[in-house]
């Protein structure tokens, strides 16, 4: 099957520019961010005119309209990755957003002092790799200083790819989480994620995975993957700016519990199941940002 260049252009409002004096725009730089098709624009702007409202607590038609198109993304983007349910996916505003939340939770969870497989101290470890974006390497480094726990790092071959012939010396009991890149963004490297996760949960530690290269490019089913938490973006995708955070549900069943346990970072209205002055109940994270509506 050939395909036709011209008319996928054509799809690409920015493509019709011409740059230089003339010459017609050919764009190379979509593995940092990708342009939208019209496809994409015209759904944003059909939101903005006919159903913009808030989302899961606005009583009238719009609010109906808009929770109904919100949450049939969060179903559209589950079946995309495999997630085994919509619950399993939290839209936040980016990669960056989503690998800080983790790291933050974890954080809070460390500062309450009440134990648990989210809380580090010294002692404790956190393995990266090489091969990371910064995003997946100074959230776990500023974690590391505020806890006491060590960071350490699979390194990387000659040949670009990741070095696990020491995979047993750098995952151990003192393990807590392991945070990985599927696809690097430098090298395109596909790392052996499955595993990489099994090693980290027969020693106990929880995984997250930088899918933010590979999910544009490869069919990625995320239970397969095996992490506990998979965060990818939308705007490497030719969708507009929102990401993913998918907590794949191997923390535990009993969510509301590991939620309390996890303590987030951002408490916003759709967290707060009951608010009194005692205290309050929170629903697990499925929405972080309200203002990212429009984009899923």
């Amino acid at each position: 099957m050939t395909l036709d260049v011209a008319r996928i252009r054509k799809d690409f409002p920015i493509l019709e520019r011409q740059v230089h004096e003339g010459t017609p725009l050919i764009y190379l730089d979509s593995a940092n961010t990708s342009q939208k098709p019209r496809q994409v624009l015209d759904a944003l702007a059909d939101f903005y005119e006919r159903h913009n409202a808030n989302i899961h607590r606005a009583t009238h038609q719009l609010g109906e309209e808009a929770t109904q198109a919100y949450e049939g993304a969060r179903v559209t983007v589950a079946g995309f990755i495999g997630a085994a349910e919509p619950a399993e996916v939290v839209f936040t505003k980016n990669v960056s957003e989503a690998i800080n939340l983790v790291a933050y939770s974890m954080s809070n969870a460390s500062a309450a002092r009440s134990g648990g497989r989210f809380a580090l101290g010294p002692g404790d470890e956190i393995v990266i790799t090489e091969m990371e974006h910064h995003s997946n390497i100074v959230p776990w480094q500023l974690l590391c200083e505020r806890t006491g726990a060590t960071l350490r790092w699979f390194g990387v071959t000659p040949e670009g790819r990741l070095d696990t012939s020491n995979i047993d010396d750098l995952i151990t009991e003192r393990t807590k989480l392991v945070a990985l890149t599927h696809q690097s963004n430098v090298l395109g490297t596909i790392n052996p994620v499955r595993a990489i996760a099994d090693r980290a949960h027969a020693a106990g530690a929880l995984v997250l995975v930088d899918a933010a290269q590979s999910v544009p490019h490869m069919p990625v089913d995320v239970a397969a993957l095996g992490a506990d938490f998979l965060g990818f973006t939308g705007f490497l995708m030719h969708l507009l700016a929102y990401d993913l955070l998918s907590d794949l549900g191997q923390i535990g069943d009993q969510r509301g519990v590991q939620f309390l346990e996890f303590r987030p970072q951002h408490l916003l209205h759709e967290t707060i199941g009951c608010l009194d002055h005692d205290g309050l109940t929170m629903h697990p994270p499925m929405t972080v940002w309200s203002q990212a509506v429009a984009s899923a």
